[in-house]
This record gives structure tokens, sequence and C-alpha cells, in this order.
């Protein structure tokens, strides 16, 4: 399992808690349109993700993510950088 596979499986496990609807999620989700969530839910999510990866995500950023699979790129490319 890659890296990329790996942080997927961790933001899908992350995602259950908030997936108050029951949407099946793939990459292609979008968090807003798709699953629904109010402003709230997303920073709510937005805390966990970054208590899971002890990364930052700023507000611009956040805003650019839209979907699941976006969200696992921008991870893997905050925690590059944190280690750099």
């Amino acid at each position: 399992m890659t890296d990329r596979d790996e942080r997927l499986q961790t933001i899908l496990r992350l995602i259950e808690e908030f997936n108050k609807k029951g949407v099946e999620v793939t990459e292609a989700t979008r968090f807003a349109q798709d699953l629904e969530w109010d402003s709230l839910t997303v920073m709510d999510f937005v805390a966990a993700v970054e208590d899971e990866y002890d990364i930052i995500i700023t507000m611009n950023r956040a805003a650019e993510i839209e979907t699941v699979g976006q969200l696992v790129d921008a991870v893997g490319e905050l925690q590059g950088s944190a280690s750099a």
C-alpha cells in the first residue's frame, strides 16, 4: 500500500464520523455539495485531519480543497513540507 493509499484510508475513516447522511465516499466526493457539510462541520473535520497528521491547513488552502482526492494530495504536500 502506498503512502497515498494509507492517507486515503485514514481520511475516509475520519470522514465516517462526520458523514451523517451515509453518503458513499470516493476520491471524487465533494465536501460541500455531496456530503452537504456546513462551514462548522468543515472546520471540525479540518481540525480532525490536522490533529491526525500534525499539520496546519490554512483557511485559504482549505477553501481550495473541494474533493476527498484533493485533500489526500494536500495532506501529502503539507506532510512533505513539514518534514523538509
